[in-house]
């Protein structure tokens, strides 16, 4: 038998990662070496073991996929990613793939396309099914097409939602209680408002829509 692939884990429920790493046991040539439910907790897995591949939800106890895929690739410590996740979100796929991610699966997909993909990540091949291939390009085609509005002009309206309440002073667990909604959703929120907008903390975003009101005055 030849070697297995070391596999890292991160999900925020301990539940989905008991059964994944059990799932990945009926496979000879797949060895699950690590298991995180905290962005912290992945990096520290990957720093350890360097891993042949790094499963990552993009929903994390501690931070998001998104984080951790930044931060690998900023400490020179990439890894062969396959996001798994239950998200249908198309600019979830985008920002993934942008960042580094070599495949990408759903939670709802068969196992064989889970192990499949493991396997050609691992041997540094993409491992996209057609349908999110087809829509992570019309994506990206599409936003090419569009006009590029600079600044809090380029945020969604949810986005200036959270933007505003960013500005005011609110934490990520006081805009979430107030939206409604939960704090991955509102780091996930936050990390496209500083993408879209260049604004690298809470001060720069809130001097950004500062000057952006004045120059409306």
């Amino acid at each position: 038998m030849g070697k297995r692939l070391a596999i890292v884990l991160a999900d925020h429920q301990q539940v989905v990662r008991d059964s994944i790493v059990t799932l990945l046991q009926t496979q000879s040539d797949l060895q699950v070496v690590g298991a995180a439910a905290s962005g912290s907790q992945v990096l520290e897995l990957v720093q350890k073991h360097r891993p042949d591949v790094l499963i990552l939800e993009l929903d994390l106890a501690e931070g998001n996929g998104f984080e951790v895929l930044r931060t690998l690739s900023q400490e020179g410590a990439s890894v062969p990613t396959l996001i798994l996740t239950a998200s249908d979100n198309e600019v979830d796929y985008v920002q993934a793939v942008r960042l580094g991610a070599t495949g990408l699966v759903l939670k709802r997909d068969s196992p064989d396309k889970l192990f499949q993909a493991i396997r050609n990540v691992a041997a540094g091949q993409l491992a996209f099914s057609n349908e999110i291939a087809q829509q992570v390009v019309s994506w990206m085609a599409g936003e090419r097409a569009r006009p590029r509005p600079s600044g809090l002009q380029r945020l969604s309206e949810r986005e200036q939602m959270v933007a505003g309440l960013v500005v005011r002073g609110l934490r990520n667990r006081q805009i979430a209680a107030e939206l409604k909604i939960s704090e991955n959703t509102v780091k996930r929120h936050l990390q496209s408002i500083f993408s879209k907008t260049g604004a690298r903390d809470r001060v720069e975003l809130a001097a950004m829509a500062a000057e952006q009101k004045a120059e409306a005055a």
